[in-house]
């Protein structure tokens, strides 16, 4: 069974409050997009290793058991017992990019298991298992907008559709440390309502209400992804933004962009026609 787990951007990101357990309260818009990975399992009956793994694509570094498709394996072979398998991840989305690819792949494959071996588990139960994975995992079961809130794990359906905008998405080849980005970042409360903004603003009003917390410290470090934000919008974009804790920049636009690109970035142009699902 193949499937293609996407890949999503945040539209704005609130960093609104220090918890007690060392993490961070969010706000932010979860929007998925249509850049994919590959992800194919088979059952192998010709071998007793019962979780066999390979890769192509963008290498993924690190032991087989750090990866998250294996830890949501792990998971559901508490619920039932799997045959054996072979999985294999063809790598596309960047990694280190704020576009959620990891925790897709691991949504996605959880769902591909509950449906080849018939678990007939529950969207709750689903979600369950993606949210044990990662913040924004349990948001690849359903993969339609939503404000997460809380660790970006709560979530509130969103009406907002970009379906007939391009939107490009730009990888600059520097990978964003998720931790180190949250320990330069102040907690503070918006001055707009994120929900209000996407759902009552037209989106050429964007630019001055939706803010991601996390572009301040980041363009300081890395000004090149700075630069890339300020090159979509000399180049026409409506709104443009950094994905998540980046380095990804996304911008939206009303007609296709012509822009070109150093050979060392990875971009995705997602047009009208695009399908997420």
């Amino acid at each position: 069974m193949l499937v293609f787990p996407n890949s999503k951007i945040n539209l704005g990101l609130n960093i609104t409050q220090k918890r007690a357990d060392g993490f961070h309260n969010i706000e932010t818009i979860f929007y998925p997009v249509s850049w994919r990975d590959a992800l194919e399992v088979i059952e192998n009956q010709d071998s007793n290793e019962l979780f066999t793994f390979s890769q192509s694509g963008i290498l993924i570094e690190g032991k087989k058991e750090d990866n998250l498709i294996y830890k949501a394996w792990q998971l559901l072979s508490e619920i039932k017992p799997i045959p054996a398998i072979k999985v294999h991840l063809h790598k596309n989305i960047p990694m280190g990019a704020g576009l959620g690819g990891g925790s897709a792949d691991a949504a996605f494959f959880i769902e591909l298991i509950d449906k080849k071996f018939c678990f007939n588990l529950s969207y709750g139960q689903k979600s369950s298992l993606a949210a044990k994975l990662g913040s924004d995992c349990s948001f690849f079961i359903k993969n339609s907008p939503v404000m997460a809130t809380g660790r970006g794990d709560s979530f509130i359906d969103v009406n907002v559709d970009l379906g007939k905008y391009y939107i490009l998405i730009v990888y600059p080849g520097i990978h964003s440390n998720t931790k180190e980005a949250y320990g330069n970042c102040i907690p503070k409360q918006p001055e707009k309502d994120l929900r209000s903004v996407i759902e009552k603003m037209p989106i050429n009003q964007w630019k001055e209400h939706l803010k991601n917390d996390f572009e301040e410290n980041l363009f300081i470090k890395y000004p090149q992804i700075k630069a890339l934000k300020d090159t979509l919008y000399k180049a026409g974009a409506i709104y443009a933004c950094m994905s998540g804790s980046g380095s990804s920049v996304f911008g939206i636009f009303d007609k296709k962009p012509t822009i070109y690109f150093n050979s060392n970035y990875n971009f995705y142009l997602q047009t009208p026609a695009s399908k997420i699902l």
